[in-house]
């Protein structure tokens, strides 16, 4: 479904990743572990199309997304991924409902037909009564269940999740682990999760760890 084969990745003389080999199954739920500094968001990043590799080749799908041109590069990330970051990355300007819809807006969808969407989506995650509301007046965990409808409204092929409970207190990173499974369950998601969470991580089906830009494991 996910497979990487001898990603490397330097910063000027600094070299992060060392030739990352990395395969992950379709409805398979990986945590990305291991010390601050080893690659592991650099690692995400060009899975995720937002950086790309020195060598390598990265494949979803069966597609190299770095064949393909800039504009058709981004239709497939609007298309394939959905991304949750630590820090949510909400537009503070709009509310909740419009926040969830900016994805198939993206993909140039009709607004009836996103909103429609993004209600159902913000039903199932209990959030609702939250849907006019704008990120300023929402808690870290109602931020973070917003950023997670958003990734999932286009239903991508995988979600690629950035310490997405690291911001959170421990009731709300509970529901929102939980949340992950809930997501495999309901729409069959494929997830890829960098975490320093130890808690998460045993959660999850598989443990990558990480250290000195390569995969141990």
């Amino acid at each position: 479904m996910i497979q990487t084969t001898g990603i490397t990745k330097s910063f000027d003389k600094l070299q992060i990743l060392r030739g990352i080999d990395l395969y992950v199954r379709k409805k398979e739920i990986v945590a990305i572990v291991g010390p601050s500094g080893v690659g592991k968001t650099t690692l995400l990043q060009i899975i995720g199309t937002l950086d790309k590799p020195d060598k390598g080749i990265v494949k979803i799908d069966g597609i190299d997304p770095f064949r393909l041109n800039e504009k058709d590069m981004s239709h497939f990330r609007n298309r394939h991924i959905g991304f949750v970051f630590q820090f949510h990355q909400l537009l503070p300007e709009f509310t909740a409902l419009e926040n969830v819809m900016i994805p198939m807006l993206i993909a140039q969808e009709k607004v009836g037909v996103a909103e429609k969407k993004a209600k159902e989506l913000l039903d199932f995650l209990k959030m609702s009564d939250r849907m006019t509301h704008k990120p300023s007046e929402l808690s870290g965990g109602e931020k973070q269940r917003i950023a997670v409808a958003r990734a999932i409204i286009n239903n991508p092929s995988v979600i690629l999740a950035d310490e997405p409970s690291g911001s959170l207190d421990t009731k709300n990173k509970e529901e929102l682990h939980d949340l992950f499974f809930e997501l495999r369950r309901q729409f069959d998601q494929t997830i890829i999760i960098v975490t320093h969470d130890e808690r998460l991580a045993t959660k999850t089906d598989r443990i990558i760890y990480m250290k000195d830009g390569m995969v141990l494991n």
